[in-house]
């Protein structure tokens, strides 16, 4: 990376300082700034943290030297801003400790540490460019801005992709800013964030207030923008639909427990059953709340579960939509697992079914499971994997304009949770356990990501979590009905209407493509400014 001028600059003398440092403080101080970063992120929302921690990273490059301590700055930057960011992860294991207990290390550290290389390699791509270019101060920061994104994306999708955590996900609270996401998604929110908080390493300069000048008139701007998209956005909604979201509560230790659950499914009826119910159209349950496969031959338990199910909660006219393992057959004539979604009318038929296509490794499979050892399972499959399903779908119902189904992880997915075209759908279903997370940060930030989805494809988001958070968004992000993490209970809520196609929902990733255009341009006008 270029040396940015350390003259006349207010934080000249703190560059100087930070830049001579070496060994442990070296990589220590690079840790300590990435885990700043993390608290921007839900549920803190300490945005201005990150004015801090960019500036720190871009002062700690600038003192590496070498392409080996560049990496290494970059990568014990991510691998601090990972471990708080995602430690959520490894409370899953103590769900049944006994048996995992050989993945703590990996799932704290391991994945950590796998992240961070992108960060790393990011931050020697940034090296190389400024190096191999001359570039100078304003346009270093412009491709630095490009290779955080640029690895952020790569994070997003290769290996199947974990885009956990995105930098521009800080933003959720500030909803006219947010409106960004509906142009560039929420990797190009990403790079104006970026943008936006590596400025202070400027102020080392005679020349930082004019960039200064401009990042802040352009998040006046871009808030500006926000606010008149949402201007005069009622919370117009769906005529002749009350939805019934269900909260049940259930412990990740008894919801699979076989002394446990019929009451749990009895519970989740009584929860559907409650006063008002003569008002709902549709009720809507979590991922599995009923832990039985509904398609398997009945027993005695599952026929009495579906008998129960339909005959006491499923309104006259409605449906229940709920989740529920199921098992059939595959194309190589083998018995297959699948973590579906099912909608049940008043005579117990099954009108619609959904699976889920974006399985989480190690969770719900195991990669690479025939180089494994026998016995080492997902965390939340027995000694069989769950099977994927083909794809995001559109559902049409009775009573309910057309819309997509999601289970738990996949709607983490930028650009990969609805259909376009004729069959775009009018709003998102989100079914999921967060049970696994206890009260940790993860089901927070998995709300979050889950509603921002809502603004890109400028539809409403309807979701529906065993032990939180339910709730209800509408296509500009705004929580119209909400249940709190660890409550038991239900809302009863309107379907917001969808708002216009937006720009991402129809280009998708495109668009970033463009915003990543315009900034490498302004990176080569301003190549020799600071």
């Amino acid at each position: 990376m270029s040396a940015l001028s350390l003259e006349a600059g207010p934080l000249a003398g703190l560059a100087t300082r930070l830049k001579e440092l070496t060994g442990w403080r070296l990589y220590g101080l690079a840790a300590l700034a990435g885990a700043l970063a993390t608290a921007s992120l839900p549920p803190f929302h300490a945005l201005p943290l990150l004015l801090v921690s960019f500036p720190l990273l871009l002062w700690l490059l600038q003192g590496a030297g070498t392409a080996k301590r560049c990496f290494w700055v970059g990568w014990c930057f991510a691998f601090g801003h990972h471990v708080p960011g995602l430690y959520w992860i490894s409370v899953a294991l103590f769900v049944d400790i006994g048996r995992f207990w050989f993945m703590l290390p990996p799932a704290v550290l391991g994945l950590p540490a796998l992240l961070a290389v992108f960060v790393g390699l990011g931050c020697l791509l940034h090296r190389w460019l400024v190096g191999r270019f001359g570039l100078g101060p304003v346009a270093s920061l412009l491709v630095f801005a490009l290779c955080w994104v640029g690895m952020e994306w790569l994070r997003g999708h290769i290996f199947t992709g974990f885009p956990w955590n995105l930098i521009g996900y800080g933003w959720w609270p500030v909803k006219p800013v947010l409106q960004a996401v509906s142009v560039t998604g929420i990797y190009g929110l990403s790079l104006l964030t970026v943008l936006l908080a590596t400025l202070p390493a400027l102020a080392v300069g005679a020349n930082w207030r004019h960039p200064a000048a401009a990042g802040l008139a352009g998040l006046l701007l871009l808030a500006g923008w926000g606010g008149w998209r949402m201007a005069g956005q009622g919370m117009e909604t769906v005529p002749g639909v009350m939805l019934r979201v269900v909260q049940p509560n259930i412990p990740q230790t008894l919801k699979w427990d076989p002394n446990a659950k019929l009451n749990n499914v009895r519970q989740t009826i009584n929860l559907s059953a409650a006063d008002g119910w003569e008002k709902v159209t549709h009720i809507i349950w979590p991922e599995t709340a009923i832990p039985y496969f509904l398609q398997a031959p009945a027993d005695g338990n599952d026929s009495a579960v579906l008998a129960q199910t339909v005959g006491r909660i499923a309104p006259a006219g409605g449906l229940l939509i709920t989740g529920a393992p199921r098992a059939g057959k595959g194309a190589d004539g083998a018995e297959h697992y699948y973590n579906s979604l099912f909608a049940l009318d008043a005579g117990g038929a099954i009108t619609a079914s959904f699976d889920k296509f974006h399985l989480v490794p190690f969770g719900e499979y195991m990669p690479l499971r025939d180089f494994l050892p026998a016995g080492i399972n997902a965390v939340a499959a027995s000694s069989s994997d769950f099977s994927p399903g083909p794809g995001p779908q559109t559902l049409t119902l009775p009573g309910l304009p057309a819309f997509s189904p999601l289970i738990c992880y996949e709607v983490i997915f930028p650009g990969h949770v609805a259909r376009t075209g004729e069959n775009r759908p009018h709003w998102l279903l989100n079914l999921t356990n967060d049970a696994w997370y206890g009260n940790s940060t993860g089901p927070y930030q998995h709300f979050a990501i889950s509603a921002v989805r809502a603004v890109e494809e400028g539809v409403p988001m309807v979701r529906a979590a065993n032990t939180g958070i339910s709730g209800v968004v509408d296509a500009y992000g705004r929580v119209t009905a909400r249940l709190g993490l660890g409550e038991t209970g239900h809302l009863d809520a309107a379907l917001p209407l969808a708002a216009p196609v937006t720009p991402y929902a129809r280009f998708g990733d495109g668009m970033l493509a463009m915003l990543m255009a315009l900034v490498a341009g302004l990176a080569v006008l301003t190549r020799r400014v600071g």
